[in-house]
């Protein structure tokens, strides 16, 4: 399966105005296995076909920027046997990645979050797959792992006052983060209906898009109906 697309024309969908930076919090894995009283570790296997359909749908559309909520700060309270596994389909996504860098031209990969506590191996792959696709132009696809909102800010703040800053403004901030620009929609498919750390500084203006559809049960349709609900907002940034 190729992990990246042919960018096409949003026209081809129907699309006037796209977001700029897409957020998705891909949540409901664990309760799509237990539904159908399968071990949550068969939700994350799911959950990782419906992340390459979903990656590949927006870099057709032409998407500059998509950022996914894999694996949070808080998820390390998972038990051993889950995390593991988990790990071990992020791997065999950058092994496969992998053949596929030479097609993924107008794809991007860079990881956001923190390295401490991710397994070497993996992170051997994520360094590989971040400098093969530097110089790809169109979709950037940020995969946030060991990411939370709150522990971004910090670091960025942290960052600054060791580069002698005395007092830090908000575009100290912005330029310091791991994501840019700002994120435009946020997508939370599951039914649940709140941020869970993730893109605290860059969702200050966010549209927020829900649905009750679980996560491995999200489809491109689910992707063009949040576009669609975008495309009908009025936004006023606060004014």
């Amino acid at each position: 399966m190729a992990l990246f697309g042919r960018k096409k024309n949003s026209g081809e969908v129907g699309f006037k105005t796209l977001p700029e930076h897409i957020g998705i919090i891909m949540d409901g894995n664990g309760r799509w296995a237990k539904k159908r009283g399968l071990p949550r570790t068969a939700g994350h296997k799911e959950g990782a076909e419906t992340f390459r359909r979903i990656t590949r749908a927006c870099v057709n559309l032409g998407i500059k920027y998509v950022t996914f909520y894999a694996f949070s700060t808080e998820n390390w309270k998972r038990s051993p046997d889950e995390i593991n596994a988990i790990m071990n389909l992020f791997k065999d996504y950058l092994l496969e990645a992998k053949r596929d860098f030479e097609k993924a031209e107008d794809t991007r990969l860079i990881f956001i979050g923190e390295r401490e506590g991710i397994r070497a191996d993996i992170l051997e792959l994520m360094d590989e797959a971040e400098e093969r696709t530097a110089d790809h132009k169109g979709t950037t696809v940020y995969l946030a792992i060991n990411y939370g909102g709150r522990q971004e800010i910090v670091s960025a703040v942290n960052k600054l006052i060791k580069e002698g800053k005395e007092k830090v403004s908000e575009d100290d901030i912005s330029g310091n983060i791991f994501t840019v620009p700002d994120c435009d929609l946020i997508i939370r498919p599951s039914g649940e209906q709140r941020l869970s750390n993730f893109l605290l500084w860059q969702a200050a203006y966010s549209e927020f898009w829900y649905s009750d559809v679980l996560w491995p049960d999200f489809t491109e349709n689910d992707l063009y109906s949040a576009l669609k609900a975008f495309e009908n907002r009025n936004r006023r940034f606060g004014g």
